[in-house]
């Protein structure tokens, strides 16, 4: 009954979601979104129906400070048992604070992470703990804590599952969202909004508070209600969308352009790889090779073997090693060096700027996102924003920039 009742519980845009969790599709879950997208209430109720369809496991809730577990993510917990109509099978205790479910005894155990040897010294009563949440992530200091946390929890058993729901800090340097950045096998991220969730669960009030701030405050709205990462003014792009590029989509780029930034070490070389829609301006970083001393032998090879470049593909690079150029030339490549010229950086990055949205996949350019999310105007000692652009940390950024030299350089673009 359980599993019946959940669909009509978490809406339409969590189902795919909440079915990957029940069939252990993945380990590690990371949720994010603004007000109201339902990612809380969703581990909520998925975390109960885990417990009970194991009788072996138990589960972990986590938040940074114990004092504020009660009112928040433990009658969360307290309202999922009781909509998955299994009130009268579980028991509250508020010291320590846990759900037990009857039948079995199995437990869902709330604890702050303030007390370090508490968690460290969490045993379970049979089984092992098989399930954590953490919420509100973006509280905790940092994935090591995380980890730790983890460590002490995760052993002694076959499957695990932890969750991590949270609303995106407003910078996107914040730890929170550089982590959302990097790519691995094991973990599913979902992002939500309100938009998502039937108008009737949330309530008039709520809309109208949702829409009076899109109508005065944008980037607030976007923040509180939408989850954006909209910055505090210093980054240098507030276009981009940090998103997976589905095989689908990817079949349908047909403007594909390719640069390449030099480098030996501690520099590195790395080639880029983006669709450019004219009619939408938007760029789309759909692939990227990075490496540390390899000479151009091997990155042309590696070019050739790992991303499909063929020799008629046009590579624009950096001018300023000419004999790289031609030793690409000399392999076969249709290498040619950017034309460069006064003020060119400046230009090219302020037309990135310019752009609709620059289209990042974390899970194919993980160098390029993580660069672009964290490029941020150069300050002086007193913290004022200076109109100048560091130089370091952008070789993806000049790679693009030499990829689409050839479109930015076109009056009226």
């Amino acid at each position: 009954m359980g599993a019946i009742r959940l669909s009509s519980l978490i809406g339409s845009a969590w189902r795919p979601v909440a079915r990957d969790v029940l069939e252990h599709g993945h380990t590690h879950y990371s949720f994010s979104g603004g007000r109201g997208s339902l990612k809380s209430s969703t581990v909520s109720l998925l975390t109960p129906l885990l417990v009970v369809k194991h009788p072996e496991i138990h589960g972990l809730v986590l938040r940074k400070v114990g004092n504020t577990l009660r009112d928040s993510v433990f009658a969360q917990y307290i309202w999922a048992i009781g909509m998955l109509g299994m009130a009268d099978l579980w028991t509250a205790k508020v010291s320590a604070m846990e759900l037990i479910y009857n039948p079995t005894g199995q437990r869902i155990m709330f604890r702050g992470t303030d007390d370090p040897m508490k968690i460290k010294s969490i045993k379970a009563p049979f089984g092992y703990i098989a399930v954590t949440h953490f919420e509100e992530l973006d509280q905790f200091t940092g994935r090591q804590e995380i980890r730790s946390v983890l460590q002490s929890t995760m052993r002694g058993g076959s499957v695990f599952w932890n969750f991590e729901t949270y609303n995106p800090p407003i910078t996107r340097d914040s730890w929170v969202n550089r982590d959302a950045l990097e790519h691995r096998p094991d973990r599913l991220r979902h992002h939500s909004t309100y938009l998502e969730v039937p108008r009737e669960w949330l309530g008039e009030a709520f809309i109208a508070e949702a829409e009076h701030l899109r109508d005065t405050d944008e980037r607030a709205y976007r923040h509180e209600y939408l989850g954006e990462a909209t910055g505090v003014g210093g980054e240098v792009f507030d276009n981009l969308e940090i998103r997976e590029i589905a095989d689908g989509e990817l079949a349908g780029f047909d403007r594909i352009l390719m640069g390449i930034d030099w480098g030996w070490y501690p520099d590195p070389f790395h080639w880029q790889k983006c669709h450019w829609d004219a009619a939408r301006r938007t760029l789309y970083l759909i692939d990227e090779y990075r490496a540390n001393k390899q000479g151009n032998a091997q990155t042309w090879a590696a070019l050739k073997a790992q991303k499909g470049v063929r020799a008629f593909d046009l590579i624009t690079a950096d001018s300023a090693e000419e004999k790289s150029i031609q030793d690409y030339r000399a392999y076969g490549s249709m290498c040619r060096g950017a034309i460069k010229g006064p003020d060119s950086r400046r230009y090219s990055i302020k037309w990135l700027q310019g752009l609709s949205k620059i289209v990042i996949d974390p899970a194919r350019c993980p160098n390029a996102a993580r660069e672009f999310s964290r490029y941020a105007y150069e300050r002086t000692k007193d913290g004022e924003v200076l109109n100048s652009y560091p130089d370091g940390n952008d070789h993806s950024i000049d790679a693009l920039r030499y990829a689409t030299e050839q479109i930015w350089r076109r009056k009226g673009q």
